[in-house]
C-alpha cells in the first residue's frame, strides 16, 4: 500500500495570524510578516504530526492510494478521513495500461473514521494480474481553517506552539494535545476479526 499527497494546502490556508495572536506576537510592524515563514514551518509540522495521529486530514486536498490487491473482496477501508468524494478507481496492468473502473459497481461509504468503498455488487472491480488499482480520492474536513473542528484547532495551536518554543519534550504528542485529539482517534473494535 502507498499513499500519495495529489495536492497540498496552500500557505494562505494556514491560520497564521491565528497563529501569531496564540503566540502573543506584537502586531502592526513594518516587519510582522517576515516571521510568518517560520510560523508556516511550525503550522505544517503541528498539522503533519497531528494527522498523522488521528488519521485524519485536517485540510482538504487530493490522495492516491495504490493497492497491489483489495483488502477484501467486497470492502475497502481508506486510509484517510473523512473522505468527500472518490474521484476514480483505475485498474492498472502490469504492463502499464490503465482501465477506469465502472463507477456504478462501487460507491463511497462516508464515515468519520473510518470511510471505505463498497462493492455495490458482489466483489470490487478485479484487480490485473500483478498490477495494481489505484483510489484518487479527496480528504479533509474543509478547505478553510474555520471548517476544521474546534478541538483540532486548538490542538494544532498548542502543538505549533511547543515546537516554536523548542519544548517538545519526551513524548510526541504533549497531554494537553492528547486529550484534545482523544475523540478523534481511529476506532478499533474488531479485535482482530474481519474487518
Amino acid at each position: 500500500m502507498d499513499l500519495i499527497e495529489t495536492s497540498s494546502v496552500a500557505d494562505g490556508a494556514l491560520p497564521v495570524a491565528a497563529f501569531r495572536a496564540h503566540l502573543r506576537l506584537g502586531t502592526g510592524f513594518a516587519d510582522e510578516a517576515t516571521g510568518d515563514a517560520l510560523l508556516i514551518q511550525y503550522l505544517r509540522a503541528a498539522i503533519a504530526a497531528i494527522e498523522a495521529r488521528t488519521g485524519k486530514a485536517l485540510l482538504t486536498r487530493g490522495f492516491r492510494l495504490i493497492l497491489p490487491r483489495w483488502r477484501w473482496p467486497d470492502v475497502q477501508a481508506l486510509p484517510v478521513a473523512p473522505v468527500s468524494a472518490v474521484a476514480s478507481v483505475t485498474l492498472v496492468e502490469a504492463g502499464g495500461g490503465t482501465e477506469t473502473a465502472d463507477p456504478g459497481s462501487w460507491r463511497l461509504v462516508a464515515d468519520t473514521h473510518r470511510p471505505t468503498i463498497l462493492a455495490t455488487g458482489a466483489v470490487l472491480p478485479g484487480v490485473p494480474a500483478n498490477g495494481r488499482v489505484e483510489v484518487d480520492f479527496t480528504a479533509g474536513f474543509g478547505a478553510g481553517w474555520d471548517a476544521v473542528p474546534d478541538d483540532l484547532r486548538q490542538a494544532v495551536l498548542l502543538l505549533a506552539a511547543q515546537f516554536y518554543e523548542g519544548r517538545t519534550g519526551a513524548e510526541p504528542i504533549p497531554g494537553p494535545v492528547a486529550a484534545l485529539l482523544a475523540r478523534w482517534m481511529p476506532l478499533r473494535v474488531t479485535a482482530g476479526g474481519h474487518r
